[in-house]
């Protein structure tokens, strides 16, 4: 089977709740001004797997059925992850998403910036539809640990260390809160059941770590064309992710310990990246970060056990195993 025949047969259960939702979405994206909606097609055309959504409705749906509330949250979730994504773009100079051309490559980044803050402000907007002070809380304090997740990275950045308790706190908050939350507004949303509502979080808090790791190996490994997004960006950049974190802290020689810190001081050199790979390789760099994105992957799955058994459950699980096995 397929990636995508893979993932197609995880949200066939839900198939009808996504089409509300991308009426939502779609809705939440429409503006009077003309520019506004010719990026708006653009990103609709070229849009990702929507899994903060997906996640959003399972939810829902193992924990009773989802309302008219479950299909703006699962907009709204979209929204901030897109508006995330669009100001990283500008922030991290990438010049593709998904295999083709960012939003700054193509209207450059004022516009880019100025419609990430569009798509931010009908969060907001559609937030107050909710009337729900449960999820007007937890969506306020997910857009806060975004934000410190991402500047936490950037001072380490600067600093060049990063240990594995760091690294571990930071992924908690620039990816797998957004993760959570989008889990716990299924539930909020739907029964406010307690113990649904720290399951659902806690399995996506987990599914996050692992998205997260995930993410550190293809940007080592991963090619462009796989991908759809540049690669060697973390390198580049000089952020340093799980994989280099364990090697850093093995034994290394002088000449390796050398040779990894002026690839992450110099960027992606192809010559420097291939060594910085053989190193990470020869000191089980790889090996550790697989084996951590394996058992954050079996705890997400433990966490839903709270839920009985129903094919949204199957496909909570199967989420975990798609991100394990995905190629981009």
């Amino acid at each position: 089977m397929t990636e995508t025949a893979e993932l197609k047969k995880i949200i066939e259960p839900i198939m009808e709740d996504l089409k509300v939702f991308q009426d939502e979405f779609e809705l939440a994206l429409k503006s009077e001004v003309r520019l506004i909606n010719i990026i708006a097609r653009y990103l609709l055309r070229h849009k990702g797997k929507a899994i903060r959504p997906v996640l959003t409705i399972l939810s829902a749906r193992v924990s009773g059925g989802p309302t008219l509330n479950s299909y703006k949250a699962a907009a709204m979730v979209e929204l901030l992850h897109l508006a995330t994504l669009m100001h990283d773009d500008v922030v991290d100079e990438a010049n593709e998403r998904r295999g083709f051309p960012t939003i700054h490559k193509i209207w450059r980044n004022k516009t880019a910036i100025i419609m990430g803050d569009f798509v931010l402000s009908q969060v907001l907007t559609n937030l107050i539809h909710l009337r729900d002070f449960d999820a007007l809380d937890l969506i306020s304090d997910t857009a806060k640990r975004l934000s410190s997740g991402e500047m936490l990275q950037i001072e380490r950045s600067f600093k060049k260390s990063m240990s594995e308790e760091i690294y571990f706190r930071m992924v908690k908050d620039k990816t797998a809160s957004l993760i959570a939350t989008c889990c716990e507004l299924g539930v909020i949303t739907t029964s406010k059941d307690k113990y649904h509502k720290t399951a659902a979080r806690d399995y996506g808090e987990k599914l996050g770590m692992a998205f997260q790791i995930k993410d550190d190996l293809f940007d080592i490994l991963g090619a462009t064309k796989d991908t759809g997004k540049d690669t060697n960006a973390d390198v580049s950049k000089n952020i340093i992710t799980l994989p280099i974190i364990h090697t850093m802290s093995s034994s290394l020689s002088t000449v390796e310990r050398r040779q990894l810190r002026k690839t992450l001081s110099n960027g992606a050199k192809r010559r420097d990246v291939n060594r910085l790979k053989e190193i990470v390789f020869e000191h089980g760099g790889f090996d550790y970060a697989k084996k951590k994105l394996q058992e954050f992957s079996d705890q997400a799955v433990s966490a839903l056990s709270p839920f009985p058994d129903s094919p949204y459950k199957r496909s909570m699980i199967d989420l975990c195993l798609y991100n394990v096995q995905r190629t981009r």
